[in-house]
């Protein structure tokens, strides 16, 4: 039985991924590097010093540590930039959201550093519904490796031993993603997956093992989450 969800942020909660692009392709244009479609794609589930280093590397360029860090704070400044006006959450994702508080423990498990994930959760009331939350500054490696999802159940075990109560097992853990990274992580972390086609397809989510795959959240209420899982 699932008794918390944890869910991946951009691409599942806030429908930025071409945002994210944008932004990039706009500051990396700055270096002469020329950001395509598909080298975006293919880094699905990496942090921000991650992807920086990847696409310096594929440009062949070198990266200094001062260049890393102006890369990353002026791409933040611009992905503030392009969603101030309007915040994009997906359609149906607050009301899910709200509704599964009510039932199960939250947790937010994302590549995002953690000032993106911050104003997001400010602007939409987030965080009274999250038990947890993990951005790319609590961990040292990105998706697919299973540290982040374990970090997350570690730091939502902490606080249930603070309230007296059992500790959850992986397997009562149930990880929604939009990428493939992201459902091999949470695999790897022995969670449950829904994979969410918002990004990529369903055969590509399938082929790493998603459990089951929906075209919105919009679609889903508790008692779904009950009957598939």
């Amino acid at each position: 039985m699932i008794k918390a969800i944890f869910f991946d942020f951009n691409g599942v909660i806030i429908d930025d991924e071409s945002i994210q692009m944008k932004a990039y392709q706009e500051v990396l244009g700055d270096h002469d590097i020329d950001l395509t479609e598909e080298w975006y794609f293919s880094a699905l589930g990496m942090d921000d010093k991650t992807f920086i280093r990847s696409m310096f590397e594929r440009a062949k360029k070198s990266l200094s540590g001062p260049v890393l860090e102006a890369v990353m704070s002026s791409k933040t400044v611009m992905h503030r930039k392009m969603i101030e006006d309007e915040l994009p959450l997906f359609p149906g994702v607050l009301t899910f959201l709200k509704a599964t508080a009510r039932h199960f423990s939250l947790g937010l498990v994302s590549m995002a550093n953690s000032i993106e994930v911050g104003y997001v959760f400010d602007r939409a009331g987030l965080s009274p519904l999250f038990s947890v939350v993990i951005t790319a500054d609590d961990v040292s490696v990105c998706k697919p490796a299973p540290d982040c999802y374990g970090a997350g159940l570690e730091k939502l075990n902490e606080k249930r031993q603070r309230e007296r109560l059992l500790p959850l097992l992986p397997s009562e853990c149930l990880a929604i993603e939009d990428s493939p990274p992201g459902i091999q992580s949470a695999r790897g972390a022995g969670m449950r997956t829904l994979g969410v086609t918002n990004t990529v397809s369903e055969a590509e989510l399938r082929s790493v093992g998603a459990e089951v795959v929906t075209s919105s959240l919009a679609d889903w209420t508790v008692d779904t989450v009950r009957l598939l899982y």
